[in-house]
C-alpha cells in the first residue's frame, strides 16, 4: 500500500515537473518572438522610412523641416526656398495653371504657369493695379529643374559662377521651381535690372503688394540674408497676413521666419 502510495505520488510531481517545464518553455518562446518582432520593426523603419506629403518634403537641409513645421503660418508662407533650403531634384508644385493676366512680348510658354493659389492672388493684384493706371506685364513665373540649370549654366558660361551666383539661383535653391514667385514689369519699363525701381509701377507694388499677399522677395540693403542681389522685379506670393507683417516691419521672408521658429 505504502509502494503504491509513493508511486503515485512521485508520477504527481512528475507531472507538475512536465507541465511547468511546458509553461517556461511557451513563455520564453513568447518572449522571444516579441523580441525578434520588435528588433524586425525596428530594423524595416530604418530601412523603409514612412512616405510623406508634399508639404514637408520641400526642403533638404537640416533646419529646413524646423522652418515649415511652424503651425502657425500657412504651408505656403512657410516654404523657404534660397542656397541652405534646397529643394529635392523631383519636387513640382502639385497644382499648376497659366493666370489670366498680360505677359511681356518675349515670355516664354514655359514659365508662365504659377501655383492656383498664387495664379488667384496675381490676378487680383494685377486687375488692382490697373484700376490705378499702371498696366503690368508678367515675365517669368514657374519654371522646372532643367529649365533653371540652363539659366544658370548660360550665365556661369558669360560670366562666371561667382557673378552667376549674384543673380541666378541655382536649379534647386530657386523659388520659380515652387511656381509661388514670378518676375514683373509694365508697360513704362520693359528691362528686368534695377531701374524698374524708378517707376510708377514699382512704387505701387511696393505700397499694395502686400495686401493680395506678395512681397518684394529680394530687397536692397538685405543681400547678407537674401543671399542674393536687389531685385525691384521679383515677387513671392506668401499669404496676405504673413505679406501683411514682412512688409510693415521691412523685413525679409528669412527674417521672418526666424521670428517664429
Amino acid at each position: 500500500m505504502r509502494k503504491t502510495l509513493s508511486i503515485l505520488l512521485i508520477s504527481v510531481a512528475l507531472v507538475s515537473t512536465i507541465s511547468c517545464s511546458r509553461e517556461f518553455t511557451a513563455a520564453h518562446n513568447i518572449k522571444l518572438n516579441a523580441t525578434q518582432t520588435n528588433e524586425s520593426n525596428i530594423k524595416d523603419s530604418k530601412e523603409c522610412p514612412q512616405l510623406t506629403t508634399e508639404e514637408n518634403t520641400y526642403n533638404t537641409s537640416e533646419d529646413s523641416s524646423e522652418v515649415n513645421s511652424s503651425k502657425t503660418l500657412s504651408t505656403l508662407g512657410t516654404l523657404l526656398v534660397n542656397r541652405s533650403h534646397r529643394l529635392k531634384n523631383s519636387y513640382t508644385p502639385q497644382s499648376l495653371r497659366i493666370p489670366n493676366i498680360k505677359f511681356i512680348s518675349y515670355a516664354n510658354s514655359r514659365v508662365k504657369k504659377m501655383h492656383t493659389t498664387a495664379a488667384d492672388a496675381l490676378e487680383n493684384l494685377f486687375n488692382a493695379a490697373k484700376e490705378n493706371g499702371i498696366t503690368l506685364l508678367g515675365v517669368s513665373g514657374y519654371r522646372d529643374y532643367s529649365y533653371q540649370k540652363r539659366n544658370y549654366d548660360k550665365r556661369v558660361l558669360s560670366s562666371s559662377k561667382e557673378e552667376a551666383d549674384k543673380y541666378v539661383a541655382q536649379p534647386n535653391a530657386s523659388e520659380h521651381r515652387t511656381g509661388l514667385a514670378i518676375d514683373i514689369l509694365s508697360d513704362e519699363y520693359r528691362f528686368l535690372d534695377e531701374g524698374f525701381e524708378k517707376t510708377e509701377a514699382y512704387n505701387w507694388l511696393e505700397s499694395n503688394c502686400y495686401k493680395y499677399g506678395f512681397i518684394l522677395r529680394y530687397p536692397k540693403g538685405k543681400e547678407n540674408i537674401t543671399g542674393y542681389n536687389y531685385e525691384p522685379w521679383h515677387i513671392r506670393y506668401v499669404g496676405i497676413s504673413e505679406a501683411t507683417e514682412i512688409s510693415q516691419r521691412h523685413i525679409t521672408l528669412e527674417e521672418y521666419l526666424n521670428k517664429v521658429k
